[in-house]
């Protein structure tokens, strides 16, 4: 997932020749997350810089030091701590004029530029479904593991116009067929 949202920011702004990522460090899955970017990137020749921040104070410092070093955009990956911190993201990266994609609607409706990722809705969804089958009897270990089947990609049309972005027209086609 992580390459394909670096693909979208890539489409969206072409010429952004150096994108930041903020990895968590506590997060087990950072180096792979960061690893695949970084495979993404070179694929579409994109630079990816770095950025670690594991409390709110070290989201605020990733920040100051990715606009130091003039990113053109900024790629926040999935992880439960920056979920909590959202209102964070987006404040800093409108601050900041700095798009950004994210990995749930939710940041995307709270004024981010761009998410991909699953809906949230739907796994609540078949969360319940599956408390239901534990309730009526069926053992949990023998229930197999799902993973999520919708996958959303929500732009934010207001803030691409505050950072006077075009959503060039095949990406847009993209949006409404994710809604299908």
């Amino acid at each position: 997932m992580e390459a394909k949202r670096l693909q979208l920011l890539h489409e969206l702004m072409p010429n952004a020749a150096v994108v930041a990522i903020i990895v968590n460090p506590k997060n087990p899955q950072a180096d792979e997350q960061l690893q695949e970017l970084q495979a993404a990137a070179r694929t579409l020749g994109v630079q990816v810089e770095a950025f670690k921040a594991g409390s709110p104070s070290e989201i605020d410092a990733a920040f100051a030091k990715l606009v130091e070093r003039r990113a053109s955009a900024l790629h926040i990956p999935a992880n439960a701590f920056f979920n909590t911190r959202r209102e964070q993201f987006v404040v800093l990266s409108a601050r900041h004029a700095l798009p950004a994609i994210f990995h749930f609607r939710e940041l995307s409706a709270a004024g981010g530029l761009m998410s991909y990722g699953p809906s949230l809705t739907d796994a609540y969804r078949q969360q319940g479904i599956y408390a239901g089958r534990i309730l009526k009897g069926e053992k949990a270990a023998e229930m197999p593991v799902q993973q999520a089947v919708k996958i959303e990609l929500v732009i934010n049309m207001q803030t691409a116009r505050a950072l006077g972005l075009t959503v060039p027209l095949p990406l847009l086609k993209a949006l409404v067929a994710s809604y299908k």
